[in-house]
């Protein structure tokens, strides 16, 4: 071996297209403002979950119907928030699994393909209820509070927010925009309910049009669901490297970036790449 060639190279994780921002949104409870809110996402380029209550009904108020939901959310994900939104840490634990079944039944019949997210109604949940997801199907669960932080969860199931959208919005879209070290994953993950902009902050939708125009159309931010941040990285998780770490084996579908001393490398599923 040559004495000047580098032992070990620095390998890091990207997101696609060899980016290390990402954004998503987040937004509960299925009501008809996310008419509006979607179009907003659309106009921008910007990528949202819909966590919805199969079993409440428009019959219940101003919610959006199931028969409508395929066409509404396409492009984003339709995601469980439970079937009639009960504060679940009070409720019998085989009371709580029916509640997320049943709600991911109906949302895939409406959606047409495996709803795999969920949020907490409430915001209630225990570790308990967090252990049980997966056996429900449940890949993550978003929890309530803001950390003001772009650190990737080290919990998927109990997965917190950046920020409510009336919490620091802008502030903190402003110091996402100008982080630059590569060396770091960021993450975005703004979380609410569309209502909101209409009945709770004297009709602020102009603060949604700001943000999603200021932030969306950005060449260093990869726009995703929570169930696509979920997916990517458990696919770069999965990436199988020699001892030497100067090649990569892909066993997944998809392709997955690496970074390899600075160089941006696309694994793409089955291959098996030198680097």
């Amino acid at each position: 071996m040559n004495t000047e060639q580098r032992l070990l190279k620095t390998i890091y994780t990207c997101f696609p297209g060899g980016k290390h921002k990402a954004l998503t949104m987040s937004y509960d409870d299925g009501r008809t403002y996310d008419r509006r809110l979607v179009s907003i996402f659309n106009k921008y380029g910007i990528k949202g979950t819909f966590h919805l209550n199969s079993g409440i009904g428009s019959e219940y108020g101003d919610r959006i119907p199931l028969g409508e939901v395929k066409e509404l959310y396409k492009g984003h994900e339709v995601s469980c928030h439970t079937y009639t939104h009960p504060t679940i840490e009070r409720c019998p634990m085989d009371q709580v699994i029916q509640q997320v079944i049943l709600d991911r039944r109906l949302l895939e019949e409406a959606c047409g393909y495996p709803v795999r997210g969920m949020s907490y109604p409430n915001g209630s949940y225990t570790r308990e209820i967090a252990d049980i997801l997966p056996a429900c199907g449940i890949e993550y669960c978003r929890v309530v509070g803001n950390t003001d932080s772009f650190d990737m969860p080290g919990d998927f199931l109990v997965w917190k927010s950046t920020c409510h959208h009336n919490h620091n919005l802008m502030e903190n879209a402003r110091k996402f925009a100008e982080l630059n070290k590569t060396q770091y994953l960021y993450l975005m993950y703004v979380w609410g309910h569309s209502y909101e902009f209409s009945e709770d902050y004297g009709n602020n939708w102009e603060l949604m049009e700001e943000f999603c125009e200021f932030i969306g159309g950005r060449n260093d931010i990869w726009y995703a669901t929570n169930i696509e941040i979920v997916d990517y990285m458990n696919a770069a998780k999965n990436l199988k490297y020699t001892a030497t770490g100067d090649m990569v084996y892909n066993p997944s579908a998809d392709s997955v970036w690496i970074s390899v001393d600075g160089e941006i490398h696309e694994i793409r599923g089955g291959e098996t790449v030198r680097i």
